[in-house]
């Protein structure tokens, strides 16, 4: 059970609701803290006029709405306008759970039976239906606007609701203003990031062992020439991982591993910045205005996700050169002079293939991440009438990082294959395990599964199968 109080949803939790429906409950302390915020803004709103609350939005800012009951119907009804595909259901339950705590913390001044009703939506899982098309990184406002109506009955949902909620005249702009699928979708892709990151040690530390590689590369002076604190997690981890390996020949690798800490730990930094992003705006109300009975009101831009946007780039672009590093080591895995064995790690019968059309699956992926790489915090638009001219584009952000951990894992799937199918050559005719450091027995067993024999033939079912032993890569890697 996750509690929800505004101020303490972690990653971890967003995963956990989103793919194994772990349950929550909203603390007491913060709905009577929305319930005050309530009270203040309704006052308040009798005095002065609110954005979205007495008056109409975007380029109708100046309108007075003069039935706020009405003008909240017609502003949750225009702004439902959605397009593209459905949304799948451990997004759209990662979104009702980031837009939960958002509501939790003060500043909204919003009904605290909103609170009620999103939790609801998750313990029924009663889904609503998202579309991909909507959200320029100022505010997720179509995926939102359907939400609100599926709690007030008037759409259809994956399972029944229990009671439908009226969203009134002062709730519709604060349930919508939010960024919460957006930072849903990084939520994400940063978990399933982080675990590629963590597995990527493990399979370069067998590529490494496949290949005799120098563990100078990793030594404790590299940790002062690159004072990074990823590049200190990359050399640390791979001592770890092969400090008790075969001594390389080599004075010193080509750049898939010699580099590893240099680039991988770019990766590891940039993730480590993206989930303080996310996690610092999962756990702040940023509707505008904030309405709140401790801070008072105050209209501004906090909905404008250039924050996240940015970090997001800025992890996709350091996953495409992680990943670059991935297929030169795949190369060295297929070139005799680093193996000893025959090219591509074929069966020695001329001319053999071997994995050598694994390196075409992989450069086609790698290719995919270099473009979703392009940042799309680069992108803006002008709407509403010239008022509203600037846009982060954080949602193309997220959806492309959800994209290029796609991509990656297919990219460090070729490169299991190949060290496996190496090390396996490399030891015959003793077990593969009996050659192997200490620090790789866990991950060895973990890959064990791997079919064997090296005669050409469709290798489709065991890079399948590597993009699923991953995920226990990454755990033998983690630590709590």
């Amino acid at each position: 059970m996750i509690e929800i109080d505004g101020s303490s949803l972690r990653i971890d939790d967003i995963v956990a609701v989103a793919r194994r429906r772990t349950p929550v409950r909203v603390g007491e302390e913060a709905r009577d803290r929305v319930r005050r915020s309530q009270v203040f803004a309704n006052a308040a709103a009798s005095e002065r006029p609110i954005y979205g609350r007495t008056t109409g939005v975007g380029a109708n800012r100046m309108l007075t709405v003069a039935d706020p009951e009405s003008g909240a119907r017609g502003l949750i009804l225009s702004h439902a306008t959605s397009g593209g595909l459905l949304r799948s259901a451990e997004r759209v339950r990662a979104m009702l759970v980031v837009r939960l705590n958002q509501l939790a913390a003060d500043g909204n001044g919003a009904s605290p039976d909103l609170l009620d009703a999103l939790a609801d939506l998750l313990q029924l899982d009663a889904l609503p239906p998202v579309r991909e098309l909507g959200s320029i990184g100022t505010g997720d406002l179509s995926a939102l606007a359907v939400t609100a109506l599926a709690i007030s009955g008037q759409m259809r949902t994956t399972n029944p609701i229990r009671r439908p909620v009226v969203v009134g005249g002062g709730d519709a702009l604060p349930f919508l203003s939010s960024n919460a699928a957006t930072l849903a979708d990084a939520a994400l892709a940063l978990a399933d990031l982080r675990a590629l990151a963590e597995a990527t040690h493990v399979v370069a530390a067998l590529t490494f062992v496949g290949v005799t590689g120098n563990i100078e590369a990793f030594a404790p002076a590299v940790e002062v020439v690159t004072p990074f604190h990823g590049a200190r997690q990359v050399c640390v981890r791979m001592r770890e991982l092969v400090a008790d390996a075969q001594a390389g020949g080599r004075i010193q690798d080509p750049f898939g591993l010699r580099s590893l800490p240099q680039v991988h730990g770019v990766l590891l930094d940039s993730l480590a910045a993206l989930a303080d992003v996310v996690t610092r705006m999962v756990n702040t109300g940023s509707e505008n205005p904030v309405v709140s009975a401790t801070h008072g009101i105050a209209h501004h831009g906090g909905f404008h996700a250039s924050y996240l946007a940015q970090a997001l780039d800025a992890a996709v672009l350091a996953t495409a050169q992680s990943a670059q590093l991935s297929l030169a080591r795949l190369t060295m895995l297929a070139e005799p002079g680093y193996t000893g064995l025959a090219p591509f790690l074929g069966d020695g019968t001329p001319p053999a293939s071997g994995i050598m059309v694994v390196k075409y699956v992989v450069a086609s992926a790698l290719a995919e991440i270099r473009a979703l790489a392009s940042p799309a915090s680069l992108q803006s638009v002008t709407l509403s009438r010239g008022v509203e001219e600037d846009a982060s584009f954080a949602s193309l952000a997220a959806s492309q990082a959800a994209q290029a951990a796609i991509r990656l894992r297919t990219v460090l799937a070729g490169e299991l294959v190949a060290a496996v199918r190496c090390l396996r050559l490399r030891a015959r005719p003793a077990a593969a395990e009996a050659t192997l450091p200490a620090g790789l027995q866990a991950a060895w067993a973990a890959v064990a599964e791997l079919p064997g024999g090296t005669g050409d033939r469709d290798l489709t079912a065991d890079l399948e199968l590597a993009e699923q032993l991953l995920r226990r890569l990454a755990r033998t890697d983690r630590k709590e």
